[in-house]
């Protein structure tokens, strides 16, 4: 059989351009794929950030001992879509005299509930509050109230009760500015932490 050879390089011709075709057709295949990739978990981190959690640094020594300046948090922010704060919850909530600062505490009490401090002991609804997380040497010894907490409002307090601008100096904080949980410490890794 004659082999012309002409079509013979004609087709070596046609057969190069067409598999650099197909290696281009690949490579952007594979680019269009991590794009999309890229831009799905760009969408569902925006809703996890949003909606569901938050990532948030202390800054202040408020919270001590129970957290310290620079410590790390993920705040779960669905949990009070389905449940009211409790006391004891840490939360995260807009600063109720400058709402474009956020403040991390502990609820102390709930609407309806009594507030007395005296000589530094908290007393909610008469009774002493278990606050051994509490180290003598961060409680105050202050009075206060009693007071009873609004509907609708919370009474919070930092952990470092000589150190912390709560409840005590500006009122009771909305429900609404309770932004989440403190749901764990993450930073620094060697005190990470559920709470």
């Amino acid at each position: 059989m004659d082999c012309d050879p002409l079509s013979s390089e004609s087709h070596t011709a046609e057969t190069l351009p067409s598999k650099q075709r197909h290696r281009f057709a690949g490579r952007a295949n594979a680019f269009v794929d991590w794009v999309r990739t890229l831009a799905s978990a760009g969408v569902y981190a925006t809703l996890i950030l949003t909606f569901i959690a938050q990532i948030a640094r202390v800054d202040g020594l408020s919270m001590e001992p129970t957290l310290a300046d620079h410590d790390r948090l993920v705040v779960n922010k669905w949990i009070y879509r389905v449940r009211e704060p409790s006391p004891g919850d840490i939360v995260m909530l807009y600063y109720p005299v400058n709402p474009e600062k956020m403040f991390v505490k502990r609820v102390i009490a709930r609407e309806g509930d009594e507030v007395r401090i005296t000589g530094g002991t908290v007393y909610v609804n008469g009774v002493a509050l278990l606050d051994e997380f509490v180290p003598p040497e961060f409680r105050s010894s202050e009075d206060f109230g009693p007071q009873v907490v609004p509907q609708g409002y919370y009474f919070v307090m930092g952990d470092h009760r000589n150190r912390s601008s709560d409840s005590r100096d500006w009122g009771p904080v909305p429900k609404k500015y309770i932004t989440g949980k403190v749901q764990l410490r993450w930073w620094p890794p060697n005190h990470a932490r559920l709470f």
